[in-house]
């Protein structure tokens, strides 16, 4: 079965050509270990053919669901984002993230991938819900439950061999 994100490039004529993909749960769920459970996101693609080369021109807008750093509850995380990978023919790997060396015999090049780290560097570094929107019964029982590093005040005796080096501080 053909992939959705597969792009047959061999009979494409040099210049530039447009995909629109509208992405959904389906597409997370393809994706083993993927961050997000569910989006709604529309990536638009402008794939230009060079001679020797493919220069994809990725853009994506939208609404991801994925769980709240705070409280772990699915929250709904507005995304902006774009991306431009090099797809070149050739036989070595690159060790640039953005330059992806496929096999000289290929045809079509598989955007999934690309589509998906580009949702991922668009996602904010910590997302969680305001403050008020929390499950704040949840809140409670993950902060009940998480360590807390000792402080000085606790009364638990310290090593005295950790104590010396507090000292150097």
């Amino acid at each position: 079965m053909i992939s959705p994100y597969t792009i047959p490039f061999v009979g494409l004529k040099l210049g530039q050509h447009l995909f629109d993909f509208t992405l959904d749960k389906t597409f997370f769920e393809s994706l083993p270990y993927s961050l997000v459970d569910d989006g709604k996101l529309v990536v638009k693609l402008n794939l230009e053919k060079k001679e020797t080369m493919l220069v994809a021109s990725f853009e994506v807008k939208g609404v991801v669901s994925m769980p709240c750093a705070r409280c772990n509850e699915e929250m709904s995380q507005k995304i902006k984002g774009d991306l431009t990978v090099y797809y070149v023919l050739g036989d070595e790997e690159s060790e640039d993230e953005n330059l992806i060396v496929i096999p000289r015999e290929s045809y079509e090049i598989d955007v999934q991938q690309s589509m998906y780290e580009m949702i991922m560097l668009a996602l904010p570094a910590r997302s969680a819900h305001k403050k008020n929107e929390c499950n704040e019964e949840m809140v409670r029982l993950i902060e009940q439950y998480t360590s807390k590093p000792n402080s000085t005040d606790d009364n638990e005796s310290i090593d005295p061999r950790w104590a010396a080096l507090k000292n150097l501080n």
